[in-house]
């Protein structure tokens, strides 16, 4: 058997970036994405040390054509995709309600919901004609919560669950499945332990620690892998069980 093709979206960093190494290590050919040309070759530079087949294609997800230009090139690279993990997101501008403007609703709203959009729309163009594929949406906890001074980042989160949800209902019959890991505080770029929302995270978590974005990677790289057949539209949250 071939070893899979997957296409990582925000790859560059924190859970991104450790889901690129994990798929890597298992022996998959992966495609990575981002807007930073050489933080992608220097990945891949990274994989391919590795063993892995690995090629970078930079994209933003905010735009039509890069997603279907990312997904075009991955399947005339590799010839098919069978897994796709879409990690590119934002925390947007954090305050009240009252602070919020247009501006920074459509921040966040066009990366997180729309770039999720977009890659799912694409993904699923080439996995619905295989008859095959797996999708992983990287979203937040938040997905399923609200948060004081969150409100547009928590609100994004909602909207990536209901995407994923419905596209999972939308291909299952043809044997694509549409899933979303939930990750609490993690110790990213994004969101250090040094600061940002997973200081105030910490002490409401069962393990009373921060997550490590391998153990995320660990979680995306079974939930898209061929173990987790049985597996679609459903929320898979890996929170230290700050939510239990």
């Amino acid at each position: 058997m071939a070893s899979p093709v997957v296409v990582i979206t925000g790859a560059l960093t924190g859970i991104g970036r450790a889901t690129a190494l994990a798929f890597a290590k298992e022996g998959a050919r992966v495609v990575i994405s981002g807007r930073r040309e050489e933080e992608g070759k220097k990945l891949v530079a990274e994989l391919r040390k590795l063993g892995a087949e690995a090629e970078f294609v930079r994209s933003d997800v905010r735009h039509d054509e890069d997603v279907r230009s990312l997904v075009d090139k991955t399947v005339a690279r590799f010839g098919r995709l069978d897994a796709a993990v879409n990690c590119a997101g934002t925390e947007g501008t954090p305050g009240p309600v009252t602070e919020q403007t247009a501006e920074t609703y459509a921040a966040t709203f066009d990366t997180n919901v729309l770039g999720t959009l977009l890659s799912m729309k694409h993904e699923l163009r080439v996995m619905l004609a295989q008859g095959n594929g797996s999708i992983v949406n990287v979203s937040s906890t938040f997905g399923h919560t609200g948060a004081a001074g969150a409100s547009i980042y928590s609100a994004s989160e909602h909207a990536v669950e209901g995407l994923t949800k419905s596209a999972a209902l939308e291909a299952a019959a043809s044997g694509v499945s549409v899933n979303m890991v939930a990750p609490g505080p993690i110790d990213t770029e994004l969101n250090p332990a040094s600061g940002g929302w997973a200081v105030p995270q910490k002490a409401a978590t069962a393990l009373d620690r921060y997550g490590r974005v391998d153990e995320i990677a660990a979680m995306v790289a079974f939930v898209a892998g061929p173990e987790s057949s049985y597996i679609t539209g459903a929320n898979l949250t890996e929170d230290g069980g700050m939510n239990a």
